[in-house]
């Protein structure tokens, strides 16, 4: 009986060139990354000037800021632009600046400086006799004017723009006087507003004037309390994702609400008249 040849099945395995690591993985990256690149170049050149010029300055300027340093203005104030985190630290710029001055110790109590949702609110309050301002008057005596040249000098630095207002206290004048509260008022802020820009502020820093008589008092208990009678400077914040050339200011609480007169920086102050109780 003859024997059944037996069936033989060979399997080949096909060589494999050996192991040769992930480099095709990092050159095809390059290629994907070569051919992104000329697709966004390609859509570039067809779109608007506007698309382009957009696009650009965010690659010059990603936190878009640049345009408001003050690279015009000299001083140690030209890098510094005035926002909600860096407020502290021009309050403590000019309180230092002020103690230099010749009769700190008797004005001190009368110079406050508060950081509010405007911005930096510098107060300057009058005594009973007069302290910044001749009494009645909407002429500065020489304290008056050294303290705004010194506040000048500094915030003449800074690219924030400025509020200038006055206050009165509720104290009236003569019912037959053409000049009362309102006047004062406006006149004494207009007043500093003059000293401040010929010592140190820009003429286009000064973006108002107001005057709020006795509208805003600053002792509602005590009407007639000679603090009442102040002058508000607001150094107003500047909001960081502004892309205008000039710095827009924060709009605070004081031009939402309440009764204001303004006058503009140009006006020219009605004459003084007597006043029935020195204010």
């Amino acid at each position: 009986m003859d024997k059944t040849r037996p069936i033989i099945i060979i399997k080949k395995k096909s060589g494999h060139g050996g192991h040769h690591g992930g480099a095709w993985k990092v050159a095809y990256a390059d290629f994907v990354t070569a051919m992104m690149a000329l697709f966004i170049v390609l859509w570039l050149l067809n779109s608007s000037k506007q698309v382009q010029e957009a696009i650009g300055g965010y690659f010059k300027d990603p936190t878009g800021t640049s345009k408001k340093v003050g690279s015009n203005m000299a001083g140690s104030g030209e890098n510094f632009v005035l926002t909600r985190d860096n407020m502290p630290k021009l309050k403590e710029q000019l309180q230092q600046a002020v103690k230099q001055m010749s009769d700190f110790e008797k004005l001190k109590s009368h110079i406050e400086m508060t950081v509010t949702t405007e911005g930096l609110r510098i107060e300057l309050s009058e005594s009973a006799t007069g302290t910044f301002f001749d009494s009645g008057s909407a002429k500065l005596n020489s304290d008056g004017r050294e303290l705004l040249m010194t506040l000048s000098q500094e915030l003449g630095k800074l690219p924030n723009k400025l509020s200038i207002e006055g206050h009165t206290d509720s104290q009236p004048y003569a019912p037959s006087a053409t000049y009362g509260n309102w006047e004062l008022s406006t006149d004494r802020a207009n007043a500093a507003r003059r000293v401040m820009q010929s010592n140190g502020i820009r003429a286009d820093q000064v973006t108002q004037v107001r005057g709020f008589a006795d509208q805003r008092l600053r002792k509602t208990d005590a009407p007639l309390d000679p603090s009442n009678r102040r002058i508000s400077l607001i150094v107003q914040y500047i909001l960081k994702n502004n892309d205008n050339e000039d710095a827009k200011p924060v709009a605070g609480d004081d031009e939402k609400t309440g009764t204001e007169k303004s006058t503009s920086p140009s006006q020219t102050p009605i004459a003084d008249q007597e006043k029935s109780t020195p204010k």
